[in-house]
C-alpha cells in the first residue's frame, strides 16, 4: 500500500529549534522524580558497550542506558524493591575481546541476572554462551539475521530489529521503480552474509534477478571492477562504515556512479560517514562526496516519529535532548551509536518492564528476583516468559517482539540529496504500507534503468545495391529469354542442329533460372514477415541449385561427350566414329539433375531451414543515451548447415573441376557433331572460376550482408552473361553475317556445299591425303635406290666386255662425260615410256611438289618428279 504524505521532521537527528527548552524540562522533571528509598536490593546488568572498533556504538548507547535506568530506579512503580546496577565494558565489536570480557562478567562477582551486548559479532558470542549460565540476552545493537535461531540462541532478544527487515523495503522499493535486475556487494561476515541469503531469497519470490553478487575480505577494488565489468546498475552494498569508504574510494575511480547507477546501503551509518578523513583511502572528501550523491539508505525507524509520550513519560524529541545533554555537547554525527541510543533506552525499560512483571509469579511460587543464580532454571523461565510478552511504547516507537525474540518496526528510507540525507518515505513490513513523500531526486531525469537497455536493430540489405543487382539480373533473364527464341526458331538451320540446340535450350533455362535466384537471395526481413522468410531461404535453394545443374550441366555433357568420343589414339579413333546419339546427352544430363533433385530433397526434409540470427557486438549510439544497440542478422540456416553446405560445395566442386579439365584436353578437337564444344570450354572456364572464388568469399563474408550479396549475386550475374554471349552471340553473328538460314531440306539439294564450307572437314581431307602420299614417296625412293644399283652393275660389266683394241682406238679420243649417258637411264627392253604412261600415280599425286619442299629425299637424288612413274615400274 502506497501512502503520499508530507515529509516529517528528521527522527533520528536532533532538532536544534528547541534544544534548550527540552533540555530544561527534562532537568526540571528529573528534579521532581521520587528518589530511591535506602533499603532496595541490587540487580546487576552486564553490559558489553563497544566504544571503538567496527561499529563505535556505545559511545551513545551507554549514556542512553544509563539515562533509562536512572529513571526506572526513580519510578515507584516499576520493581520498587529493587535497584538496577549497570557493569560494563569495552568489547571494541571485537568476540575476541568480548571472550574475555564475558569471562570476566561471568566468573566475578556480583551475579548478573541479563547480559546486554552490542554488535552482532559480539553478541553471537555470548548468546551462545549464555544458555549454558541460564541468562537472558537482551542486545540493543545487533541485526544480524542469524541470531534469530532460536535452536540456537534460545534465551536472545534484542530491540534492534534483524538487518532481514531491511530486505522487504528493499524489495518494495524496486517494484516501485520498476526493477528487476540487481546486484549485491558484501563484506564476508556473518551478519551480511545471512542477511544478503534472505535478500536472495525474497528477490527471487518478487521475480527479480541478482545478476552479480561479489563479496570482500578487506580490499574491495576487485569486486567493485567485477560490478563494473558485468555493467551493474542498481547494487545494494553491505559493510560497516569503514568498509564504505573503501568500497565508495574505488567506485569512484571506477565510475560507477551518477544517473545510470543507484546504490542502496544501510542507514544506521553517521551523516558524514564519507567526510571523515580515513588514512586507509587515497580519495578526498570531494571525491567521496560526487560519489555517494543520489544513494539511498534503508534504516530501521530507532526514533518514534509521533510526538507521544511512552512508558517512560517522554516524547522521542525529550529523549534527544536529555540525551544531547549527557554527551556534553558533542556532534551527534561524529558519535558512534547515537542512531541507536533510543533502543539502548528502550531496552533498559524493556528489561525493567519485564523483571518487574516477574516479581508476582515468583513470589507465588515461593521465589524471589535476588534468589537468581546461574543454576536457577526456573527464575529464566519467567523472565523470558515476560519479555516475549512485552509491548509498550517507547521513544523508538511501540516495542514488539516476534517469536525469534527480534523487534517489529518500520523502516525509514532515505536519500543523499545534495550532500545532506533527506527522508523520502517510510515502509510498515507488517502492515505492507508505504508511505511515500515524493521528494526523491535523480542525477537524471529519472530513476534509472535497471541495465542498460538493449534495442535488437537488424541490419538489412542495402535497398540501393539490391535495385542495381536486380535490374542486371532481370535483363540476363530478357537475355536468356532472346537467347533461347533465337535457339528454337532457328532450331532447323544445320548450324544450329550441329550445336545440340536442346542442351542449349538448358544451358539458357538454367543460366535464367540462376538469374531468378538473385531476387531471393536479396529478400529479407526488411521486405518479407519473419513468418515468410523460411519460405524465401527454399527459393534461394532450390532455383541456385536446379539453374546451377541445368546451365552448368548441359555445358558439362557437351564437353564430357567431345572429349570421350575424340580425344582417342588412332587405332582406336575408327571404332568410335559411330552416330552420336541425342539420347545419350541427355541422359547425361538427367543424371546430374537427378544427383541435385534428391540431395536438395533429402535435406530439407531431414534438416530444414530456417531462421537463424546472428548477434554482432553491441554498439553505442551517438546520442548520450543509457541504451546499447544489439546487431543482429538473419541467415538460412539448418542445424547441420555446414555438413549438408560441404557435401554439396565438395560435389560442385569436383564437377567444375572435372569441367576444366576436359575443356583444355579437348581444345584442339574439331567435330561437326559439337561444333561449339570450345564456346562451351570457354564459358566453363569462367563459371568454374567465379564460382570456385566466390563459394569460400561468401562463407567468410557471411557476416557482412551487403559484401556477402554482392559476391555471390554478381558472380551468378557474370557467370550467366558470359554463358549465354559465348554460346550464342557467335551464332547469332554467323547467321546473320552469311545468311545461312536455310533448313536442313535446303541445305541438302546444294550437293557438296556444306563441305566446301567445313573448313575443319578440308582439313581432315588433307591431312588423310598427306599420310598417304608419304607413304607413295617412300615406296618409291626405295624403288629408285634399287634401280641405281642395277644400272650401275650393267655398267660394269659392259665395261670387262669392250675389246682391249677398242681401247686403243680410243686412246686418243675425247674423255667421256661425268654425266651420265641419258640412253643409259632408259628403262629395259619391254617397258613403257615414261612419257606415254602416267596411270600409275594417283590423281592428287601430280600436286605432291606443292606439299613438299624441294631439299626433300627426292632432289637430294637428283631426281625429277617426271621420272618416278618410269622407276616405280
Amino acid at each position: 500500500m502506497l501512502v503520499m504524505c508530507t515529509s516529517p521532521p528528521r527522527a533520528n537527528r536532533p532538532a536544534r529549534g528547541h534544544a534548550a527548552l527540552l533540555r530544561a524540562s527534562l532537568i526540571i522533571l528529573l528534579l521532581l522524580w521520587p528518589r530511591p528509598s535506602a533499603g532496595k536490593k541490587k540487580l546487576y546488568i552486564g553490559a558489553l558497550f563497544p566504544m571503538s572498533g567496527g561499529w563505535p556504538g556505545g559511545q551513545a548507547c551507554m549514556p542512553s542506558a544509563q539515562m533509562a535506568l536512572d529513571l526506572v530506579n526513580n519510578r515507584s512503580d516499576i520493581l520498587p524493591d529493587y535497584e538496577l546496577e549497570l557493569i560494563h565494558y569495552d568489547s571494541m565489536c571485537d568476540p575476541g575481546e568480548a571472550t574475555k570480557l564475558l569471562y570476566d562478567l561471568l566468573y566475578t562477582e556480583p551475579i548478573k541476572i541479563v547480559l546486554m551486548p552490542g554488535c552482532s559479532g559480539v553478541s553471537t558470542l555470548v548468546a551462545e554462551a549464555a544458555r549454558m549460565w541460564n541468562l537472558i540476552v537482551l542486545s540493543y545493537g545487533s541485526s544480524s539475521p542469524a541470531l534469530s535461531n532460536r535452536q540456537r540462541f534460545p534465551t536472545f532478544f534484542r530491540t534492534h530489529p534483524s538487518a532481514t527487515l531491511h530486505n522487504p523495503t528493499r524489495v518494495q522499493l524496486f517494484k516501485k521503480w520498476k526493477w528487476t535486475r540487481i546486484a549485491t556487494i558484501q563484506q564476508t561476515t556473518e551478519v551480511f552474509t545471512s542477511t544478503l541469503d534472505d535478500l536472495e531469497q525474497r528477490v527471487k519470490e518478487a521475480g527479480i534477478e541478482i545478476s552479480v553478487r561479489q563479496s570482500f575480505l578487506t580490499d574491495p577494488a576487485v569486486a567493485v571492477k567485477n560490478l563494473k565489468r558485468q555493467d551493474a546498475r542498481i547494487i545494494v552494498g553491505l559493510f560497516y562504515e569503514t568498509e564504505a569508504r573503501k568500497v565508495f574510494c574505488e567506485v569512484f575511480k571506477e565510475k560507477l556512479y551518477g544517473k545510470k547507477h543507484v546504490w542502496f546501503l544501510i542507514g544506521w551509518y553517521a551523516d558524514n560517514w564519507f567526510k571523515i578523513k580515513d588514512p586507509a583511502i587515497n580519495c578526498t572528501v570531494e571525491n567521496m562526496t560526487e560519489a555517494v550523491e543520489g544513494h539511498v539508505t534503508t534504516e530501521i525507524v530507532m526514533l518514534n516519529p509521533e510526538t507521544v509520550r511512552g512508558v517512560s513519560n517522554m516524547t522521542s524529541q525529550e529523549f534527544l535532548a536529555a540525551l544531547m545533554s549527557r554527551l556534553g555537547g558533542k556532534n551527534p554525527e561524529e558519535t558512534g551509536g547515537f542512531q541507536e541510543a533510543p533502543l539502548a533506552y528502550d531496552a533498559v525499560w524493556a528489561l525493567a518492564l519485564a523483571l518487574n512483571k516477574t516479581v508476582a509469579p515468583l513470589k507465588a511460587k515461593g521465589r524471589r528476583l535476588e534468589d537468581f543464580n546461574y543454576n536457577n532454571h526456573d527464575i529464566t523461565s519467567e523472565i523470558y516468559r515476560a519479555l516475549n510478552t512485552s509491548s509498550f511504547e517507547g521513544v523508538s516507537g511501540q516495542v514488539v517482539f516476534d517469536a525469534q525474540g527480534s523487534r517489529m518496526a518500520m523502516t525509514l528510507i532515505e536519500q543523499l540529496q545534495g550532500g545532506s540525507y533527506k527522508k523520502i518515505g517510510y515502509y510498515d513490513s507488517s502492515q505492507g504500507n508505504l508511505s511515500w513523500f515524493g521528494n526523491d531526486v535523480w542525477i537524471g531525469a529519472g530513476p534509472p534503468a535497471d541495465r542498460t537497455v538493449v534495442i535488437d536493430e537488424y541490419r538489412y540489405l542495402s535497398q540501393k545495391l539490391f535495385a542495381a543487382v536486380s535490374v542486371f539480373a532481370g535483363l540476363g533473364i530478357l537475355l536468356g529469354i532472346v537467347c533461347l527464341t533465337f535457339n528454337i526458331y532457328n532450331g532447323n538451320v544445320r548450324y544450329i542442329q550441329n550445336s545440340q540446340p536442346y542442351l542449349n535450350n538448358m544451358t539458357a533455362v538454367g543460366c535464367m533460372m540462376a538469374l531468378a535466384a538473385v531476387f531471393p537471395l536479396g529478400i529479407d526481413g526488411h521486405h518479407v514477415q519473419k513468418s515468410q522468410f523460411p519460405v524465401v531461404c527454399q527459393f534461394r535453394l532450390w532455383l541456385l541449385g536446379l539453374g546451377f545443374s541445368l546451365a552448368y550441366g548441359s555445358m558439362f555433357t557437351k564437353i564430357w561427350w567431345v572429349h570421350t568420343l575424340f580425344t582417342k589414339k588412332d587405332e582406336k579413333k575408327e571404332k568410335k566414329k559411330q552416330h552420336l546419339e541425342p539420347w545419350k546427352l541427355y541422359a547425361t544430363v538427367g543424371v546430374l539433375l537427378a544427383i541435385d533433385f534428391l540431395s536438395l530433397m533429402i535435406w530439407q526434409i531431414v534438416d530444414p531451414l530456417h531462421i537463424t540470427k546472428e548477434k554482432f557486438t553491441k554498439e553505442a549510439p551517438k546520442e548520450d543515451l543509457d541504451v546499447l544497440i544489439q546487431p543482429l542478422l538473419e541467415h538460412c540456416s539448418s542445424k547441420k548447415m555446414n555438413t549438408w553446405l560441404g557435401v554439396v560445395y565438395g560435389y560442385k566442386g569436383l564437377l567444375l573441376l572435372l569441367g576444366i579439365f576436359l575443356a583444355y584436353e579437348t581444345k584442339s578437337v574439331s567435330t561437326e557433331k559439337i561444333n561449339d564444344h570450345r564456346a562451351v570450354g570457354m564459358a566453363i572456364y569462367n563459371v568454374a572460376v567465379l564460382c570456385l572464388i566466390t563459394a569460400p568469399v561468401t562463407m567468410i563474408l557471411s557476416s557482412q550482408q551487403d559484401a556477402s550479396f554482392a559476391f555471390a549475386s554478381l558472380a551468378i550475374v557474370f557467370s550467366a552473361y558470359i554463358t549465354l554471349v559465348v554460346l550464342f552471340v557467335p551464332k547469332m553473328r554467323r547467321l546473320i553475317t552469311r545468311g545461312e538460314w536455310q533448313s536442313e531440306q535446303q541445305d541438302t539439294l546444294k550437293t557438296g556445299s556444306s563441305t566446301n564450307n567445313n573448313d575443319e572437314e578440308k582439313s581432315r581431307q588433307l591431312e588423310r591425303e598427306n599420310r598417304e602420299l608419304q607413304k607413295i614417296i617412300q615406296e618409291k625412293e626405295e624403288r629408285v635406290s634399287a634401280l641405281r644399283n642395277q644400272l650401275a652393275e650393267r655398267q660394269a660389266l659392259r665395261n670387262r666386255r669392250r675389246p682391249s683394241t677398242g681401247q686403243n682406238q680410243n686412246h686418243n679420243a675425247p674423255p667421256p662425260s661425268s654425266q651420265p649417258d641419258p640412253k643409259s637411264l632408259l628403262p629395259p627392253p619391254g617397258y613403257p615410256n615414261p612419257t606415254t604412261d602416267n596411270h600409275s600415280l594417283p590423281p592428287s599425286f601430280s600436286n605432291s611438289s606443292n606439299l613438299y619442299p624441294a631439299d626433300s629425299k627426292m632432289s637430294r637424288n637428283h631426281c625429277h618428279n617426271s621420272q618416278i612413274p618410269l622407276l616405280y615400274k
